[in-house]
């Protein structure tokens, strides 16, 4: 049983990949946490009284809490595009590794 790595170059070139995407599913996960945290905490805030959605967005007395909640809804669309993108690039390793191992199987 021989070196993985000396099976062929494109082993390289998926085991970077598998870092990489790996790496980015580290960032992604950092960030969701921190972006709901920031998300429950603006739900949660007793600065305003009314809070009010609308098909313009949402409303408030508080100007601050408004603000707040219009950046949230901003990152969680970056949350969903994040995932989205990690659902990609995983779904590309599980088809590189598949096909790797079915040539390496066939012969």
């Amino acid at each position: 049983m021989g070196n993985p790595r000396s099976q062929s170059p494109s082993g390289d070139n998926l085991l970077l990949a598998l870092c990489f995407v790996t790496l980015f599913a580290g960032v992604s996960a950092a960030s969701s946490a921190y972006i709901s945290s920031y998300v429950l905490d603006q739900l949660q805030s007793t600065d305003a009284l009314v809070l009010l959605v609308t098909d313009g967005g949402l409303r408030s007395d508080s100007k601050d809490l408004e603000k707040n909640m219009s950046t949230a809804t901003a990152a969680l669309l970056a949350v969903r595009d994040f995932g989205l993108a990690l659902s990609v690039g995983c779904a590309g390793i599980v088809v590189a590794l598949g096909v790797r191992q079915w040539r390496i199987s066939k012969g």
